[in-house]
């Protein structure tokens, strides 16, 4: 993990140096771009209109680089996005039309950092960051639904609360179900390695841990479910498919006194197992996953430098098989993916959204049946180049509205507002 964030590090230097984060680079966008002969006003694109667009810098951000982002809709409907920047977390507004309006935001409860991650329950959102002493900001996004005017809350007064069990984290896992937060990717030095750091939020005013999954070390993201799959021993049990560093890794966290652990496997061209998805809720057969080095080491089929996605066949939690793969058209590092409706929203860094129809999977576990069904490249810079695998571009991409608008927000420019039109 020290390599990889190295690596970024480097990168994004030198994109500062470059003067990609100035201010007054970009300008905001108030009005539908519909994606048309492959182009939404300087983006490429196919099937993806562009709806609006925010700069950074116009959502109160000084450092203008961006990273998470997760969503939530209001009981009556209103649909708003928790958009994640080095110096804290923006909110803003999504209106009937996709227009995007600011309304305030939650500066960082530490330092700067390029790594921020949120996700929602029940309109609170939890937000942890890679600084050291952050832990977890609880923010009640009610909040925001009687602005008058853009705010900047304040990290004591207006916070639910703030969790310090734990410092620093990499990535925020949200159980919504069972209202549990799994906090990733916290130090190594403390008892849980880094592992699944479990926040129990059914109080969101009083965040407790029940304890901690730790057994293979480091997690780096995680999707966590009550199993409803063919595998009848865990039927009912919570699930944790942890993504961790070079495996996935599958956990019964039910009791969380004593999680146990029930397969760890590896694959051919892992470098570093970054995120993943379960392609179909319903049934938990099938299984996403997205390694974020196998490009830039041009490892196994990625050494072509086209974006890499594993496919796992999960019917037998003990014994998850990969049963093959897809290429995406564009060279590019995959970063973050969310499925809905057996069409994966990925967000690949310099190639941007990519919605790829993985609804086959049944009957083609291999992939070879995937297609592309739509993109938005937010990273023009290397469209002459053909693309190239780079840490610009989108960092991830909130699918869940259902009015079909789809929030990507971008490192090095803003929050798109897009919708998918097939």
């Amino acid at each position: 993990m020290d390599h990889l964030m190295d690596l970024k590090l480097e990168h994004w230097g030198k994109m500062r140096a470059e003067g990609m984060f100035d201010s007054g680079r970009v300008a905001s966008v108030a009005q539908k771009v519909p994606c048309s002969g492959g182009k939404a006003g300087e983006y490429s694109c196919d099937h993806v209109d562009l709806l609006s667009f925010l700069s950074h810098e116009d959502m109160g951000s000084t450092t203008r680089e961006g990273n998470d982002v997760w969503g939530w809709t209001s009981p009556n409907g209103r649909e708003f996005g928790a958009v994640g920047q080095t110096d804290g977390t923006a909110f803003i507004e999504v209106d009937d039309s996709g227009v995007v309006k600011y309304l305030g935001r939650l500066p960082t409860q530490t330092e700067t950092s390029p790594w921020r991650d949120m996700k929602v329950i029940d309109g609170f959102v939890y937000i942890g960051s890679e600084v050291n002493g952050h832990g977890l900001q609880i923010f009640d996004m009610r909040k925001l639904l009687t602005l008058e005017a853009p705010k900047t809350f304040d990290i004591g007064v207006d916070l639910t609360a703030w969790y310090q069990g734990f410092g620093s984290s990499h990535n925020i896992v949200a159980h919504e179900e069972k209202k549990m937060i799994y906090a990733v990717g916290t130090s190594r030095s403390l008892a849980c390695r880094g592992g699944l750091f479990m926040v129990d939020v059914s109080n969101p005013a009083k965040p407790v841990s029940p304890g901690c999954a730790s057994q293979d070390g480091y997690v780096h993201d995680a999707q966590c479910v009550v199993y409803d799959g063919p595998d009848l021993k865990y039927l009912g049990r919570e699930i944790c498919f942890n993504f961790n560093e070079d495996t996935l890794t599958i956990v019964d966290v039910t009791n969380k006194k004593n999680p146990v652990q029930i397969s760890r496997t590896p694959y051919v061209g892992a470098s570093y197992t970054h995120q993943g998805w379960l392609i179909n809720p319903a049934d938990m057969t099938f299984l996403l996953l997205d390694d974020e080095l196998d490009e830039v080491r041009k490892s196994g089929a990625a050494a072509n430098e086209r974006t890499t996605t594993y496919i796992f066949n999960i019917t037998s939690l003990a014994n998850p098989t990969n049963t093959g793969l897809y290429q995406s058209p564009a060279k590019s590092i995959d970063h973050n993916q969310y499925v809905v409706n057996g069409l994966s929203y990925q967000s690949n860094y310099n190639s941007g959204l990519r919605i790829v129809d993985v609804s086959s999977v049944e009957e083609d576990p291999t992939g070879n049946s995937f297609v592309q069904a739509g993109f938005f490249d937010c990273f023009p810079e290397d469209d002459e180049n053909g693309g190239v695998p780079g840490f610009s571009g989108s960092w991830s991409v909130y699918p869940y509205f259902k009015s079909g608008h789809i929030l990507l927000n971008s490192i090095d420019r803003g929050l798109y507002a897009l919708k998918y039109n097939p």
